[in-house]
């Protein structure tokens, strides 16, 4: 499973499927653009259920003992959801999320994915406090 489905998983619910553009494959003959819209459209797809974010990763950031800042941290909340949160992983992420600058400058990348992250999220129907940027 992919890094951001894993995050999608632990917020949604192991059943969650989450489709990022490499796990994404196009009909014969379609276009690439044709085919990042049909993702996200495709005929018999579940429609998305809303789920509170910050309830799920509240209580998880709780259940870690530690203070963890996961509203703005990407580091922070993949510890809450018990995921690795090593340079590795969030580069991996990176990756998947098709992070185009340098995955060296790893606080401008972590900012990044974070940002990019709770924009999937509140797209796939997670509801996000209004102190979270999207």
């Amino acid at each position: 499973m992919s890094i951001f489905g894993s995050i999608m998983g632990a917020i949604f619910g192991h059943g969650a499927q989450a489709k990022t553009p490499e796990t994404t494959t196009a009909a014969p003959g379609a276009s690439p653009a044709t085919t990042s819209t049909a993702a996200s459209t495709a005929p018999g797809t579940p429609a998305a259920q809303t789920v509170d974010v910050a309830a799920i990763v509240d209580k998880a950031a709780a259940a870690t003992g530690e203070k963890l800042d996961w509203r703005t941290s990407i580091v922070d909340l993949m510890k809450a959801l018990g995921l690795d949160s090593s340079l590795a992983a969030r580069k991996e992420l990176a990756k998947e999320l098709h992070y185009t600058g340098d995955t060296n400058n790893t606080a401008t990348m972590n900012v990044w994915l974070h940002q990019q992250v709770m924009a999937k999220l509140a797209a796939n129907g997670g509801k996000l406090p209004a102190d979270i940027k999207t």
